[in-house]
């Protein structure tokens, strides 16, 4: 058995990470940090996990002393770059689910987070998008797990772009996300009150995705290229429905769209590409580990509208740096991850 240690056990990608490894049959989870918990039961804290994880007790320990090989570091961007460092020169393997390492250019990172205390861990991190990067993952040490928005927009744009079907100037990324997206931190702006019933623009083509997402483009695309991005908050829970508008290249139609989704994603356990004149529903991926994707096309007007949807908790976030951790340890990469979506 595979034993591991999540930091930040309490937050909501610490939760969802321990209900989907309660299921794994080749993971224990050994250690679960938390400094607000630490001491407490955690199925006492969180009773949906109630006979889940029976006699494991929250802690505040110094990671270095957790005897576990694998760790998921679900804490803060800027906090995760420090307990990382000290990990890997003990040999440890990490996925970590914070900004810190998704970014290679340090600059970069510097100008929309914080100064990087641990740069030269940036060159070697790998970049844990399965669908693009499964080979660097098999052999990796430290896993920068994405963030949400920007799998849900790779997985759309990547295909089209790398296979030529779109100009790459232009694009404009539409994203909707659950509260959950926003973690579990009191704030005036995530309270139920202040989001029921409303659906709001934040951080239009300022938000801190954006290097992420034009970063991963510009690599795996052989070029530079920017998109813009406008995330929106709406009053659910959890999902994420991303659209994305591009200009068509001429003589592009949606079977050439069709045929090059379905190429790339053909054997993909968690990418469904839809039927024709059907598109994605947050309700339909919820709980679940799969992106779905749809396309329109307009050949008349050359624009392209390309949607994905996405659990923001599971693809998003704990679902894929389980299955990041599946690539590394040879697990099946569906392991604990092929429950299918909730539906209601």
């Amino acid at each position: 058995m595979l034993k591991v240690a999540i930091l930040g056990a309490s937050g909501y990608t610490g939760l969802e990470l321990l209900r989907i490894l309660a299921q794994h049959p080749r993971v224990v989870v050994v250690y679960a940090g938390s400094r607000q918990h630490s001491g407490r039961k955690v199925e006492e804290v969180f009773p949906f996990l109630r006979g889940a994880y029976s006699g494991l007790i929250f802690g505040d320990d110094e990671p270095s002393t957790v005897e576990a090989e694998l760790f998921f570091c679900a804490l803060p961007h800027g906090v995760s770059m420090d307990v990382v460092s000290v990990l890997i020169k003990q040999g440890k393997k990490v996925v970590d689910l914070s900004a810190d390492f998704r970014i290679k250019e340090q600059s970069v990172y510097e100008r929309w987070y914080k100064e990087h205390t641990a740069p030269e861990l940036l060159k070697d991190a790998v970049y844990g998008l399965p669908e693009f990067y499964r080979e660097r993952i098999k052999d990796a040490t430290l896993v920068a797990n994405p963030g949400c928005y920007p799998t849900g927009s790779l997985l759309l744009l990547l295909p089209p772009l790398k296979e030529g079907l779109i100009e790459p100037e232009g694009i404009i990324i539409d994203a909707k996300s659950g509260v959950s997206g926003a973690g579990r931190k009191a704030a005036l702006e995530t309270q139920f009150v202040e989001v029921l019933e409303g659906f709001h623009p934040y951080k239009p083509l300022s938000h801190r995705h954006t290097p992420e997402i034009e970063e991963v483009l510009s690599h795996l695309c052989g070029g530079k290229i920017e998109v813009s991005f406008v995330p929106h908050l709406l009053p659910v829970a959890r999902g994420i429905l991303t659209t994305v508008y591009a200009r068509l290249k001429k003589g592009v139609s949606t079977e050439n769209f069709k045929r090059v989704y379905e190429a790339y994603y053909r054997d993909e356990p968690f990418v469904r590409v839809m039927a024709e004149g059907n598109l994605p529903d947050i309700k339909y991926v919820r709980g679940s580990n799969l992106c779905d994707i749809g396309i329109k096309v307009d050949e008349g007007k050359g624009l392209a509208v390309m949607v994905s949807a996405i659990d923001n908790l599971v693809k998003g976030a704990s679902g894929q740096a389980v299955q990041n951790m599946n690539i590394m340890y040879g697990f099946p990469e569906t392991c604990a991850l092929d429950a299918p979506p909730l539906g209601i």
